[in-house]
């Protein structure tokens, strides 16, 4: 039942109620001056489209905060938002309108207005004065009243006061005055568009008149209530809306947070402390009390004490200070300090802590499956439901384990996002391990995704079939041939099988064409890595391998002329290269012999292989073993006689290792990577440890330029070369040897390399690098003694009987039963195959 007509609600026609957005104080004000007044129709400020969403409110699972979400139908990009907060005058007149059965409309300039216009006014004209400044009228009202912070003013005069005890109109009716006399001042205060805006309100009220008399409320921003008062034709009216531009727009609920509600968002009618002012309006008695638990709660749960005691002397401190202050109860300030100075010890690191998680807020509200929604939006919230993977506005990080099925499809539908741009997750570091089967993810979902799924939308119906659609339309308007390999990758991880034959196909044009031996190795490393995802998620690979291997040979062919004449920049650069490559080579070598003994297996069930080599000879040019014990299976015995394809991934090995040889010997190649180059043949087992002394020695002569020389060092020691000069003392020595006879005129411009080399070291190897060099490393007199009395456990050569001793632990742990005739893994009669199987054990071992 409405309100007489006579009464003070409507006396001076319809009942306009001007509310800062967003303002707990406003919104209780709203809900009395509704209750007393019952009108018969209420007018929101908002998108008139929006009209067919408003039942949705009453939905119980649609929970704010939530936003009408805009986007024009040909541009999903181009969108707006409106928020409500279930703090917001606005929710609460649409909430009050809908609980007691009266129609609620919203009236600001439709959408389809707003999208389409653009920075300049429809007449052309600009937007006025360049130099008029956009007027806020809070700050005024609060610089008036002496007052140098207008938060803290309108809390003292709305927040703290209330809704009028007596009459419930009283405060709009103030805020209106107060409205009148600044627009009087300064007009339009710099919004030459609010008088567009206004002019739709207008007709809008006017309709509303026209059907249910003057018994209509009207919620707008208390910046309005001036204009809707004032007097003027429908003609006028009409003519400021003549000629707007127009678009085709969508719009819906979607979810939204505190923290975007806030003003340091970029929200323009953002406030200070959506989480604060949330407590505030749901706080049914003793806020202050209230809000002090909550807060010890947070510190609690961060393992910081805080007793019972904290937070009485808190509220009472908040009080005290509330008095001094002359505030009717203590403000965000006033508890803020109580905080920091009580419960905080005087320390600002929980406070922000505080700040962040209960001033501002991560709360994320909800929309029902009945709202409006994109295809696309659809099966994504069918596949987080399927996957248990709720949207969460609190930043998260999530395990997943690719060997089950959920985090599988987990990852997959991660993946398959970001390709659409829907950075939902961010891929992490792992802790868990290095494995490809794991991965490490930071969620977080920010409202603005909304419009990165609607956008997507144009893409497909569903998250696969748009992802690939984007896979295979970035392959084919990418320009550089390393976003091509990085795209393949990235097709593997989201698990898009259908999208690689578009993605090679361009691949395998673009590598053709390329002859950049940079962009060739920038792109190998991520072709290769896919090889690797493919076996962990099941997919065929195979002609990535074979693009990947073609590859590589290019690399190899083009790498030496292109690390001639480089300055220190181009070496540095050209030295991550070749680190890249190497690694990518180790990878693709291991996918290809893989691949091949799998298919051996399949046609030889039982086996058998030819073990007739001998262990010795069967690394292919190298040794058996690499300097970390372990196989090199891309040169090894099971590549012998098996085919070509086990020959080309030992021969892609042995390849890239003749081009590192190159590298090491090219006066030309900067001294950086040569040095690397020796490195890498050197951990390969490679090159022996006395040809890379004579390559140091060569490096380091006299007649080498220091900064040069000093390249080579960090080229060679660079990573984590360290511990290699640790059980290396001949090559600590020779590089001692060439430091000390540095000149003095140059040593100032080797040190910032030779710094830049060395305090990448852990501390420890630092230390004993010190200590070494400090008694004198290398094949100066009395190191040896030295080395033997230090390094404890440590030889020139290794000591095979204390190997032996070991192998009867390790067939005791492995479970492996001692043949007949056998001790310790050696037949007593010294034959070839106990020396085989004693090194294959050694390699277990190790």
């Amino acid at each position: 039942m409405t309100g007489a007509p006579g009464s003070t609600a409507y006396g001076t026609g319809p009942l306009l109620l001007g509310v800062r957005h967003h303002g707990p104080g406003s919104a209780r004000a709203v809900r009395a001056a509704l209750d007393a007044a019952r009108p018969a129709a209420v007018l929101v400020e908002g998108p008139p489209e929006a009209d067919a969403l408003i039942p949705l409110a009453a939905d119980p699972d649609l929970r704010p905060p939530v936003a009408l979400l805009a986007h024009a139908v040909d541009e999903p990009g181009r969108s707006a938002f409106w928020p409500f907060a279930g703090f917001s005058p606005e929710w609460v007149a649409i909430r009050w309108a809908l609980e007691h059965g009266v129609p609620a409309r919203f009236i600001d300039l439709p959408a389809a207005h707003t999208l389409a216009w653009e920075e300049a006014e429809p007449d052309g004209s600009g937007s006025g004065d360049a130099e008029e400044v956009r007027v806020d009228p809070l700050a005024v009202l609060a610089q008036t009243a002496g007052y140098d912070d207008p938060e803290r003013w309108w809390e003292d005069v709305v927040e703290h006061r209330g809704p009028g005890a007596r009459d419930p109109f009283a405060p709009f009716t103030a805020v209106a005055e107060a409205m009148g006399a600044l627009r009087e001042r300064y007009g339009v205060g710099g919004r030459t568009r609010d008088l567009v805006r206004e002019a739709h309100m207008r007709l809008r009220l006017r309709d509303a008149r026209k059907e249910h008399g003057d018994a209509v409320a009207v919620v707008c921003g208390a910046w309005h209530v001036p204009a809707l008062r004032e007097k003027t034709t429908v003609t006028a009216d009409r003519a400021l809306l003549k000629g707007l531009p127009r678009i085709k727009t969508d719009l819906t609920w979607v979810p939204w947070t505190h923290r975007r509600l806030a003003r340091s968002g970029g929200y323009g009618a953002g406030i200070d402390a959506p989480g604060w002012y949330a407590h505030l309006f749901h706080a049914p008695d003793r806020p202050v009390e209230r809000w002090l638990t909550k807060v010890a709660g947070l510190l609690r749960e961060e393992d910081r004490i805080v007793s019972s005691a904290h937070v009485i002397e808190a509220v009472r401190l908040a009080e005290t200070l509330a008095a001094l202050r002359g505030r009717p109860l203590p403000g965000l300030g006033e508890t803020t300090d109580a905080v920091r100075a009580v419960l905080c010890e005087g320390s600002d690191v929980p406070l922000a802590l505080v700040h962040d998680r209960l001033v501002v807020g991560d709360v994320l509200g909800e929309v029902p499956e009945s709202a409006p929604a994109v295809p696309l939006q659809r099966d994504l919230a069918r596949q987080q439901r399927a996957l248990r993977l709720k949207p969460e506005a609190l930043e998260r990080e999530l395990e997943l384990d690719l060997r089950g099925g959920t985090d599988a499809g987990r990852s997959r539908l991660l993946h398959r996002l970001r390709l659409l741009g829907v950075g939902w997750g961010e891929p992490a570091r792992s802790r868990s391990g290095t494995g490809t089967f794991r991965e490490t993810w930071r969620l977080r979902w920010e409202p603005e995704l909304s419009v990165r799924v609607a956008e997507a939308g144009v893409w497909g119906t569903t998250v696969q079939a748009a992802a690939q659609a984007k896979a295979e339309a970035d392959a084919t308007a990418a320009r550089a041939l390393a976003d091509v390999t990085a795209l393949a990758e990235r097709c593997l991880l989201a698990g898009l099988p259908d999208a690689l034959p578009v993605v090679m196909r361009v691949l395998a044009d673009r590598a053709a064409l390329d002859t950049d031996v940079g962009h060739l190795a920038q792109a190998l490393p991520a072709l290769v890595r896919s090889l690797r995802y493919g076996d962990v998620r099941g997919t065929d690979t195979g002609a990535l391998a074979e693009v990947a291997a073609g590859l590589a040979e290019r690399v190899f062919v083009g790498l030496p002329p292109a690390c001639a004449a480089l300055d220190a920049d181009a070496a540095e650069e050209m030295r991550g290269h070749v680190d890249a490559v190497h690694t990518a080579v180790g990878l693709l070598t291991e996918s290809l012999t893989a691949a091949v003994t799998d298919d051996a297996d399949d046609r030889d069930p039982e086996g058998e292989r030819d073990d007739r080599a001998p262990a010795g000879e069967q690394d292919g040019g190298g040794s058996g073993a690499g300097r970390d014990g372990s196989r090199d299976h891309g040169a090894g015995e099971a590549l012998r006689g098996a085919g070509p394809d086990r020959g080309r991934g030992g021969g892609l090995r042995e390849r890239w290792r003749g081009v590192l040889r190159v590298l090491s010997l090219r006066d030309t190649a900067p001294g950086v990577i040569r040095g690397r180059a020796v490195r890498l043949l050197l951990d390969d087992g490679a090159l022996r440890p006395e040809e890379a002394a004579r390559l140091m020695g060569l490096a380091l002569s006299p007649g080498t330029p220091p900064a040069a020389a000093a390249a080579w060092v960090e080229g060679f020691a660079g990573g984590g070369g360290g511990l290699l000069l640790v059980h290396d003392e001949r090559l600590l020595g020779l590089l001692d040897t060439w430091l000390t006879g540095v000149p003095a005129d140059a040593f100032t411009d080797v040190l910032p390399l030779l710094r830049r080399t060395f305090t990448a070291y852990e501390p420890g190897v630092r230390r004993t690098l010190g200590e070494l060099v400090r008694r004198g490393p290398g094949d100066r007199p009395g190191a040896a003694a030295a080395r033997t009395v230090a390094v404890p456990g440590f030889a020139a050569e290794p000591d095979t009987r204390r190997a032996d001793a070991v192998l009867p632990v390790l067939r005791l742990l492995l479970g492996l039963a001692e043949d007949d005739g056998t001790a310790y893994g050696t037949p007593r009669d010294g034959t070839a195959q106990g020396r085989t199987e004693h090194d294959s054990l050694a390699g277990v071992g190790t």
